[in-house]
């Protein structure tokens, strides 16, 4: 089977050479195939990021080796739209200008662009919004225009850091049923780092857990077989879902205990 991605036996350290080096992820294997939600859950520092980030072309493994479509990745991934925590999007254009400019950057008339633009602002639930600056819409607002800004150029590979993290909990609800309603459509393959691991049971098909770091390693790998279409809310209080739950944190819990431990002893050193 081709996977969109695949990252084999990937190390990925920092440190200027002839220095200490930090190994922040060693001997990462993980592969996500076409169309699959995979989600990345562990502690703060586990790595989660990184791997994202390697997925991208952004971080070049010192180890290993990360294929996207069955290619060796080399340089930047363009294959892939990457949505991250702080919104993207420029003060000085308004919502219609910060989606259109995804396409202009690569050469698309602006007339199209725009009209392009207006058109995914009303998919995200945002029609009649495209003459608002980003100061002028709430959190959630901004959150729909970055996700339109990534998903006009219908990239193969979505990576997502932590997309909802800024959110309150009940916009972060309705922001994961429009991605869900949007994947639904095409099932882009997607890498999704969270640190909620309900939200990863509630998105995913896949869910993969990252040890506490240095030298973080995938430690566990579960599917998730949840039927799809899911409502976010309403998937949290089936039985099957509080099983699964109860079955990863025993997992996740260890590695979050270890890393706050580890925090402490920093912070008294």
């Amino acid at each position: 089977m081709q996977h969109a991605v695949r990252l084999d036996n990937v190390d990925i350290s920092f440190g200027a050479t002839g220095k200490s080096v930090f190994r922040a992820v060693a001997g990462a294997n993980l592969s996500v195939a076409k169309g699959e939600f995979v989600a990345i859950v562990g502690p703060t520092g586990s790595g989660k990021s990184t791997l994202l980030n390697a997925a991208a072309g952004l971080l070049k493994p010192s180890a290993g080796t990360v294929e996207i479509q069955g290619q060796p990745l080399d340089g930047l991934n363009g294959r892939a739209g990457y949505l991250f925590q702080a919104d993207a999007l420029m003060p000085w254009k308004t919502s219609r200008d910060n989606v259109a400019i995804a396409l202009e950057i690569s050469g698309t008339p602006r007339r199209e662009a725009l009209e392009r633009a207006e058109n995914w602002l009303e998919k995200v639930g945002l029609k009649g919004f495209g003459h608002r600056y980003p100061h002028m819409l709430s959190g959630g607002q901004r959150k729909r225009v970055a996700m339109a800004q990534v998903l006009i150029r219908d990239p193969e590979i979505l990576l997502m850091d932590e997309p909802f993290g800024p959110l309150d909990a009940q916009t972060r609800l309705i922001m994961g049923d429009l991605l869900l309603d949007l994947w639904q459509q095409d099932r882009k393959a997607v890498m999704f780092v969270t640190h909620d691991l309900e939200e990863a049971i509630a998105l995913a098909d896949r869910v993969v857990i990252m040890s506490t770091g240095p030298d973080a390693k995938l430690i566990g790998d579960f599917t998730i077989p949840l039927a799809r279409p899911r409502d976010v809310s309403e998937i949290k209080l089936s039985p099957e879902f509080q099983e699964l739950h109860r079955d990863i944190w025993h997992l996740l819990k260890e590695q979050v205990l270890k890393a706050y431990g580890n925090q402490n002893r920093e912070e008294r050193a």
